[in-house]
């Protein structure tokens, strides 16, 4: 509420008020009890809701409500003991050190709420100048590689992947991505009455999340040029799980046509070996003659994200089993 509107001022009343029967309800059980107690937190939710003023007002109503009301003799201000004009002295001191203490609450809050205003609307602003960054970078490799239709469509894909995906963090407010948001970003293009996807709700770090979205692009891009989701009635399973710090997805592709021989080792190869090496990845992929079996183990980041380094240094552990017939490399 407003400091000092009509509002916190009825709230201390309305706080005083209740705390007022209460007393009275309490004193029917005990005689002895204690005439100011019930009033030290109606002055606290009168200052927190209401303001300093309000919480003064509860508290200058509280105390004289309880001297005149429950101090002995009652119904009158006067005489008073020693004993009594102490503690309406230490009520008035708590009271006093209550208000201050609220409203210093709620000079607090309304700093952060602005601050987090204030982020959020710098995290916007990223947010919209790297769009415009990407447009840029998209528009520069349309032009440089309108003579290379395939790179130039297989790069333009990947950068919307990639912004699909920052989409998805900068909904989280930078702290990641779901691996299902990612998935579904993915894959979404595509048949989905063909495609089945089952596990938990894991929340993937902005640059895990990143990885595994070009990850899940590439595999879904070969699956739709060359493999279960090429043909009419291929169908492809997603499952995940994710258990001590570790996360496993099987990729597995069923009902495809008949795969290609293996003739080079492509980007998607190299992508699938190095990408996940940052986060202490394992990588089996298995060719059968109907689709693609890929399955892939990786450590969740417990602390800041680690460095990207997708396309560097040296591959993780990495097995390809050729199934029953030749297989085909990623593209």
């Amino acid at each position: 509420m407003r400091p000092g509107s009509t509002e916190a001022y009825g709230l201390a009343i309305f706080c005083v008020a209740l705390a007022t029967l209460l007393r009275w309800a309490i004193g029917l059980i005990a005689e002895d009890i204690l005439p100011l107690p019930t009033y030290y937190p109606a002055v606290l939710i009168a200052a927190l809701l209401g303001g300093p003023h309000a919480g003064m007002l509860a508290a200058t109503l509280g105390g004289l409500i309880g001297w005149w009301a429950f101090m002995p003799p009652r119904f009158t201000f006067f005489p008073l003991t020693s004993g009594q004009a102490i503690s309406l002295v230490m009520y008035a001191v708590a009271s006093l050190i209550i208000v201050w203490g609220a409203e210093h609450y709620r000079s607090l809050a309304k700093r952060f709420e602005e601050e987090e205003e204030l982020r959020k609307l710098a995290v916007g602003e990223l947010a919209h100048r790297l769009k415009n960054k990407i447009a840029t970078i998209q528009s520069v490799i349309s032009s440089k590689l309108r003579d290379d239709p395939q790179t130039r469509d297989a790069i333009l894909s990947l950068l919307n992947s990639l912004s699909a995906t920052d989409d998805l963090i900068m909904a989280t407010q930078g702290n990641g991505a779901n691996i299902r948001d990612i998935l579904n970003a993915e894959v979404g293009p595509y048949d989905i009455s063909r495609i089945s996807m089952q596990g938990p709700h894991v929340l993937l770090p902005p640059k895990l999340a990143m990885t595994m979205a070009l990850i899940v692009h590439e595999l879904a891009t070969n699956s739709a040029k060359y493999g279960a989701l090429a043909g009419p009635v291929g169908k492809l399973a997603i499952c995940w799980s994710a258990s001590d710090g570790r996360m496993s997805v099987d990729w597995r592709e069923s009902d495809g046509p008949v795969v290609a021989p293996l003739t080079h080792r492509g980007f998607g190869t190299r992508l699938l070996s190095r990408a996940l090496s940052q986060f202490g990845g394992t990588i089996k992929s298995k060719f059968e003659p109907t689709g693609l079996i890929c399955e892939m183990s990786l450590m969740l980041p417990q602390g800041p994200d680690p460095l990207p380094n997708v396309g560097t240094h040296g591959d993780p552990p990495e097995v390809f089993v050729t199934g029953s017939s030749s297989a085909t490399g990623l593209s």
